[in-house]
Order: structure tokens, then sequence, then C-alpha cells
């Protein structure tokens, strides 16, 4: 399995880490360069380092769990009946858009994404938080992180 997945099935498990620990909602970009990856949320402040500690630690439980990454293609609007507006990120996806893969992890994140991803939360390895910005004016919270 490419480092590459591994790495975008990390941003699943640590958007729900920073949920839970934050209640950020929308996620405003992603990417995944290798081993390496990123997300940024709109937030109102700068996290405390134990929030940011307890984000990399529900993350890691979360994997240490190796709980199933489902993945399942559906029409959008049966999504939009079952999941919400969750499944969505900050920008929409454009109407034209009528049938949807959306990932979950039962009870942690679920989010429309096209991409590929591990079977289970224990495929990902560990997860390291690297570094954090706050960007104030944007209100956006950035949190880098490795894959182990």
């Amino acid at each position: 399995m490419s480092v590459e997945i591994r790495s975008h099935t990390g941003l699943h498990v640590i958007k729900g880490a920073i949920q839970k620990v934050l209640g950020a909602k929308w996620t405003t970009g992603v990417s995944v360069n290798g081993s390496h990856g990123r997300i940024s949320v709109e937030f109102d402040r700068k996290p405390s380092q134990s929030e940011v500690d307890l984000i990399e630690q529900y993350a890691n439980d979360k994997i240490r769990e190796d709980v199933p990454v489902e993945v399942f293609h559906m029409r959008r609007g049966a999504a939009e009946e079952r999941w919400g507006d969750i499944i969505y990120d900050k920008f929409p996806l454009p109407e034209s858009i009528t049938e949807l893969s959306i990932c979950v992890i039962d009870g942690w994140n679920v989010n429309a994404c096209n991409k590929e991803h591990t079977s289970s939360t224990g495929e990902i390895g560990s997860l390291r938080i690297a570094k954090t910005r706050f960007r104030a004016s944007k209100r956006l919270l950035e949190i880098s992180f490795d894959i182990e």
C-alpha cells in the first residue's frame, strides 16, 4: 500500500480528532505529499499545546483501534439525506456532480472523497503532528502531520 494512500486516510482520522477536540467543522483544504499531510480548518483561535497533543493522541488511538474505513458509492441526494452537510468541506461540490464516494470511519469521520483509502485505520501506521499554524486574519488553522 502506498504511503500516499496511508497519508490520505490519515487526513480523515486527524479531521475526526480535530472535530472531537476543537469542534471545528469545516475543512478548507487538504494536501498529501508522500508521508506528509496538511489539513486546514476554519477556526477562530490558536489552539493550546495541550489541545494539539490531544488531537495527536486521539488520532493515534483511532489508528490503533484498527477500525474499518468504508467507502460508499451513492447518489448525492441519498448521501445528503443520510448524513447531511457533514459530508462536505467548506467549499461544496458543484451541483452537476450527482454520484459521490463517501468515506466513513464510523462514529469518527464522514466525508465525500474520491481518493483511495486504506481498508482500516490500523494500516495507516502512526501519525505525528509536525507543525501548526494559525492565521487569524483568515480564521484558518493548519495542521501538518507525518505518517510514520
